[in-house]
């Protein structure tokens, strides 16, 4: 008990990292109803370009900036073989998922793996978040506003209210719209190759995001970091879809709900590392957290819901 305790905030932490991830994975599951696998490559991508930059000497948050950028350029990439070349888009998701491996490698000199120097107490300080903050702010060695927590937990929530705020003007509501029902939606006039290229761009482009900081608090970014991020993803969408679409109806509630679903679900693969679990089962263990609670909503239908009265009145 003492280990899982002394592990949450570290837990909480990366949920929150990952959480901005669910978010870009709810704008193309949710919302545009697209399977899109391009994330397991633009995780990375974010990570490789933050890296190098910052490690060359560049402001954090330009590196930050062309992270976002790169993430929402392999989404254009994704979006094009699909509203163009007339692809579909799950397999556009996954030509892009291919060629961004390669364009990685390059990105990161041909390396496997690059570290940023997290020894150095100058380049510590000038990362936003890092592992290091998270037991030292506790400890005193660093300012308590430094711990990864509030720095994420702010970040994420400037995010949710910018993409409120884009949602509710009327080209926000045009992806909403394309996502509902295309065909309507190109009835009244909806460009909707344009919606999914621009949905699927920032998508890709906060997942980077997401990668250009995990980058960070890891002090490293590995060429296979991105694996199976889609299924992280999904998990954090459909565990806060689960638990909270009856309580969080608010177009921003429901960002949230994705951000609490990646909380839970790292705190969830923490507590059973913290019972001995072999970590080389941990995909595994995704797979089955998923598969549960996707299949909860059928279960519920089926077994739990009440059963209709058949037949009218006497006198009907």
């Amino acid at each position: 008990m003492t280990v899982f305790l002394n592990a949450l905030p570290g837990a909480v932490s990366q949920g929150l990292i990952w959480g901005i991830m669910a978010i870009g994975v709810y704008l193309t599951y949710k919302i545009l109803d697209i399977a899109d696998l391009t994330v397991d490559g633009s995780f990375c991508t974010g990570g490789a370009v933050f890296v190098m930059l910052f490690t060359n000497g560049t402001n954090v948050w330009i590196a930050l900036l062309a992270a976002l950028l790169a993430g929402m350029l392999a989404g254009l990439v994704t979006g094009v073989l699909n509203a163009a070349c007339g692809i579909p888009a799950i397999l556009c998701g996954i030509l892009t998922q291919l060629g961004l491996y390669s364009i990685n490698m390059a990105i990161m000199d041909f390396k496997a793996s690059v570290a940023v120097n997290v020894t150095q107490a100058d380049t510590l300080n000038k990362l936003l978040v890092s592992l290091r903050f998270v037991q030292g702010a506790i400890r005193g060695d660093f300012p308590i506003w430094r711990h990864p927590i509030l720095v994420v937990g702010v970040f994420a929530a400037c995010l949710i209210g910018v993409l409120y705020a884009f949602f509710g003007t009327e080209l926000g509501s045009a992806l909403r719209a394309t996502g509902s029902n295309g065909n309507m939606a190109r009835a009244q006039g909806i460009n909707t190759d344009f919606c999914k290229v621009l949905g699927l761009m920032l998508s890709n482009g906060l997942v980077a995001l997401s990668g250009a900081l995990l980058c960070q608090y890891n002090g490293a970014n590995e060429i296979n970091v991105g694996r199976g991020a889609i299924v992280i993803g999904l998990a954090a969408v459909i565990i806060g879809d689960v638990l909270f679409s009856k309580l969080f109806r608010n177009f921003a509630l429901k960002l949230l709900a994705v951000v609490i679903g990646a909380i839970i679900y790292y705190v969830v693969i923490q507590a059973v590392l913290a019972m001995g679990l072999n970590p080389n089962y941990l995909k595994l263990l995704s797979a089955l957290v998923v598969a549960v609670f996707l299949s909860l909503p059928y279960w519920k239908g089926r077994y739990f819901a009440k059963a209709v009265k058949r037949g009218g009145a006497a006198n009907a």
